[in-house]
């Protein structure tokens, strides 16, 4: 009889598994997921998933075995009640770790579930036969909590959800929105200053002929790390669109995928990522067009001061899905030699009756747009900080139905720019 020996752990995937356990592991679905995390471990390089984004090697630089222990005893000490305002004045702010809201709007229910997320799908066909964000959320036994909109329903507020700020904040949640509802979602991932993991697993189903608007604000602290992912659906006739704001973080991982479900179905999604010092920001998406006649566009814009940003984008085009129009375009602002950024935006295509694209540009500021602008009286360092603002507020202005919101987002930018020049 042979006996197949496993990968000795490093350090950081021990510490990982003992803060998992630390946490209290009293059900058979969390311990099994334990089990699965400490088989498995952190995927590497050599995982094309995440070829860019060396997750056992940068965990490792965050996570040892002294401050694994801080982080279960800043765990057991407690945690205080988050006091962030919101995004936007008068949403309607949801506890995900208590699956509730001190009102809700007409037409919008919250409860709680025991269910964890389901880490034995992986959304991503280049992953390991066990999904790595998933894994480590529901080892961690975060809950899924349930919000659903009901058919038909509109309200002007966005729903504002947020789990614990700070270390080892785990949250889950799924969102059911209703046929024809038109809703606005904002997810907040803020603090956190310890090296111990957050994570965050999201499911989103839209209803046929619905309307959801998804922003995603990341800002942890210099030293976190976050693992996060958002799992779409998209009825026949519906539109999903989605704004993603990275502005902090040590270590991020953010993954969307999303798939139609009938004909007309309508994707957007927008992202500005903005690094600095020795970020790790990895973004990757993958988009699924299973129905004829649906449509995508995908715009990144990155600025980059520092770190190391990755971008991983994947259209598939089912061979049922004729008439599929998906765009997909990643561009980076490098503002000096101390960052870097790598894109590999993919097609997949298997119809033959489509019109898709992508692309990735990469450069510095335009000179000749530089000199137009110094021409004309402006300083060079404002003339700079013009032209990425400009570079950056162009995709947030395609919010411009969402005054309040796109306000917001573009204060966080204008923060972090003043903040990084």
């Amino acid at each position: 009889m042979s006996v197949t020996e496993l990968r000795p752990r490093t350090p950081a995937e021990t510490a990982l598994v003992n803060l998992a356990e630390a946490a209290g592991a009293d059900e058979d679905a969390r311990r099994s997921a334990i089990e699965a995390l400490r088989r498995e471990g952190l995927p590497h390089r050599r995982v094309e998933a995440w070829h860019y984004t060396d997750l056992r090697a940068l965990m490792g630089r965050r996570l040892g075995k002294d401050q694994a222990i801080e982080a279960i005893a800043a765990k057991e000490a407690g945690s205080t009640e988050s006091v962030l305002a919101p995004l936007v004045a008068g949403s309607t702010v949801v506890d995900l770790d208590r699956s509730e809201a001190a009102s809700a709007p007409t037409g919008v229910s919250i409860s709680a579930s025991d269910d964890l997320a389901d880490w034995h799908e992986t959304p991503n066909h280049l992953d390991r036969p066990v999904d790595t964000i998933r894994v480590v959320n529901a080892a961690f036994g975060a809950r899924i909590a349930k919000i659903a909109v009901a058919e038909g329903t509109e309200f002007a507020s966005p729903i504002e959800m947020r789990s614990g700020i700070g270390a080892q904040s785990h949250a889950g949640c799924s969102v059911e929105v209703g046929n024809g509802a038109k809703a606005t979602f904002v997810e907040r991932i803020e603090g956190g200053g310890s090296p111990a993991p957050s994570s965050g697993v999201s499911y989103l189903t839209v209803g046929d002929g619905a309307e959801v608007l998804w922003i995603i604000d990341q800002a942890k602290d210099s030293g976190a790390a976050h693992l996060g992912q958002l799992n779409v659906t998209v009825g026949a006739d519906a539109t999903f669109k989605l704004f993603l704001l990275n502005s902090g973080g040590g270590l991020v991982r953010y993954e969307i995928h999303a798939v139609t479900a009938g004909e007309g179905s309508e994707i957007r999604l927008r992202g500005v990522n903005l690094l600095e010092n020795d970020q790790h920001l990895d973004v990757t998406t993958t988009l699924r067009h299973t129905y004829p006649n649906t449509t995508a566009t995908e715009t990144f814009r990155n600025v980059v001061t520092g770190g190391h940003g990755v971008f991983q984008g994947m259209i598939k085009v089912a061979r049922e899905a004729q008439k599929t129009d998906a765009k997909m375009a990643c561009n980076t602002l490098l503002l000096s030699q101390d960052g870097d950024f790598s894109a590999k935006p993919e097609l997949e295509i298997f119809a033959d009756d489509v019109q898709c694209g992508h692309g990735a540009t990469a450069g510095e500021i335009n000179a000749d747009h530089l000199f137009y602008l110094m021409s004309r009286g402006i300083p060079a360092p404002q003339a700079k900080a013009l032209l990425v603002k400009a570079f950056v507020d162009e995709v947030v202005e395609e919010l411009e139905t969402e005054d309040a919101i796109a306000e917001a987002l573009v204060a966080k930018i204008d923060a972090w720019l003043e903040r990084s020049h």
